[in-house]
């Protein structure tokens, strides 16, 4: 049978059309029979879609790790490797896709990473199902025999995990070298008090020692003999105090408590070093790799000999009535200042300050300080080589202080540098009682401009620095301030400077003075 082709009707070969077909066409009915089709099609995929098959993309959601920092708690005394294991967790409903994980020094890396097979420095598009967990094996291979430059005493670095358009990181630590960790490999974030009852710890032994962490030496004596290297594991660390407060503080520091004391006997051939643990040649002159030594209130009988100590926030920190003896010491490359007094005693001869990020030198709330053959140099950044005060401020507008009596001694030093003015002075007294702020510079090469202006300067400063020079900018003093060589010029008005001290017939380098000896730490000879 034969239908009729009405205007509007259509048919199709496989399709014979009826009467009833070419009215749902006519009235516009087909349009919604599709309509409701599609409904129909997308009903049944979704009640087939379940939440397991869709994936999380709420970007406040975190994964949870089995650990926040993942320790390879070998030390390698040979070439070798060591492989940890870091379980990563999907607490949720959905599925997490992990867009990339890859560690933070990427191709340069000395770790590796295994997941599911996959291995690399870099792994992307990695899927953990709802409420399921991944295994990351990490492996690390280190080849002790090289020097630290290359393969440091401590390797950290970060595993990164980016997904959902933010990262989380665990942190990758490893030990390459051989060596003393004081007081273990897992102190970092951790304050160790040792307690000796007035007994002596002597740090001698051929391998170098590594602090880790804050490292207090409450009632003993530390005695460091010559030769011995001190390595230091700084950096910020993060914790809570006893309500729960965070508390983010400098880690990496010796700390010598009220009733310890410090002994650091090295020579001129063997000098005893501190410095930070980081010994690639980028990080050769870096500030403030580790906090510093702090000498507690109180602590007496401190003396460094022979010493160099860089690259710090501080060199040395002495705190009220705690008292430090300083001879042929070098300190430098420190965010802060070399050498801190407050309310201290320190005495200090042959010894080198230079490339500090605050004053050289500061000495303030009082104290009594002696500096001999010293040379304090602060070239290119806005501090000076020396401030001396006798008050503390409470609040920032300083209306609430306290005075303690300042009696400070120079003599045959150079305190210079690139501002106008190297030496800061304040008198909380403001000079009504010039017993509290009792201070004699002799036979010095100082740098001053402005502190010598009226009213609110000190333009009597040099009745209390007789002899003095006070330098130029284009007076020839040093060797090559640009390379840090801070032997004098040969044309130097350091040269012929100085008079004669009992105790200090040989510079900082082993030089012999003669009759008529320069002024610094540094004779100079042809």
């Amino acid at each position: 049978m034969r239908y009729p082709r009405g205007k509007g009707d259509f048919c199709l070969k496989e399709l014979a059309c009826t009467p009833t077909f070419a009215a749902m066409m006519e009235k516009g009915a087909f349009a919604k029979w599709i309509l409701a089709f599609v409904i129909l099609v997308v009903a049944v995929l979704w009640s087939s879609c379940t939440p397991e098959d869709m994936i999380l993309d709420d970007s406040t959601a975190q994964l949870e790790f089995s650990t926040d920092t993942l320790r390879f708690d070998t030390i390698f005394t040979q070439l070798g490797s060591a492989t940890r294991t870091l379980k990563v967790y999907n607490r949720y409903d959905k599925r997490v896709r992990i867009d990339r994980i890859a560690f933070t020094q990427g191709s340069v890396s000395r770790f590796r990473m295994n997941i599911n097979g996959w291995m690399g420095k870099e792994i992307t598009d990695v899927e953990i199902l709802p409420h399921d967990s991944i295994y990351v094996f990490v492996e690390v291979t280190i080849d002790p025999d090289q020097p630290p430059s290359v393969s440091p005493f401590i390797f950290t670095e970060d595993l990164l995990f980016e997904w959902n358009e933010h990262s989380q990181r665990v942190v990758l630590e490893a030990w390459g070298q051989n060596a003393n960790y004081i007081p273990s490999r897992f102190h970092k974030d951790s304050i160790v008090v040792f307690e000796c009852n007035g007994g002596e710890v002597v740090w001698d032994d051929p391998k170098p020692y590594v602090v880790y962490g804050i490292v207090a030496f409450e009632d003993c004596t530390l005695r460091i003999p010559a030769g011995v290297r001190i390595y230091v594991h700084g950096g910020l660390t993060r914790t809570e105090d006893e309500q729960g407060n965070p508390l983010i503080y400098n880690s990496g520091r010796l700390f010598i408590g009220p009733n310890g004391r410090l002994v650091v006997e090295g020579t001129l051939d063997e000098p005893v070093i501190f410095e930070g643990d980081r010994l690639e040649p980028e990080f050769a002159d870096e500030p403030g790799q580790w906090t510093g030594i702090i000498f507690a209130p109180g602590s007496t009988g401190n003396s460094i000999e022979h010493a160099v100590i860089r690259n710090s926030l501080v060199g040395v920190w002495v705190d009220s009535a705690a008292q430090l003896s300083l001879r042929n010491t070098r300190i430098y490359n420190t965010t802060g200042s070399a050498v801190v007094g407050r309310h201290a005693t320190i005495t200090a001869g042959n010894c080198l300050f230079y490339n500090c990020g605050a004053d050289a030198v500061r000495l303030g709330h009082g104290g009594t300080y002696r500096f001999d053959y010293c040379t304090l140099a602060s070239y290119g950044v806005d501090a000076g080589a020396l401030s001396l005060s006798n008050g503390i401020c409470y609040d920032p507008l300083c209306q609430n202080f306290d005075i303690n009596k300042l009696f400070a001694r120079f003599r045959n030093c150079i305190i210079a540098g690139s501002r106008r003015d190297e030496i800061s002075l304040s008198d909380f007294t403001s000079g009504q009682d010039p017993a509290l702020f009792d201070y004699r510079l002799q036979y010095c090469v100082v740098r001053v401009d402005e502190l010598l202006d009226e009213p609110n300067g000190y333009p009597d400063f040099f009745s209390y620095c007789d002899p003095c020079i006070n330098v130029a900018f284009d007076t020839p003093l040093f060797a090559n301030v640009a390379e840090d060589d801070y032997h004098l010029d040969s044309l130097s008005v350091a040269i012929g400077l100085a008079q004669p001290l009992m105790g200090f017939e040989l510079d900082l380098e082993g030089w012999m003075r003669d009759d008529a000896p320069d002024a610094g730490c540094l004779e100079w000879h042809p």
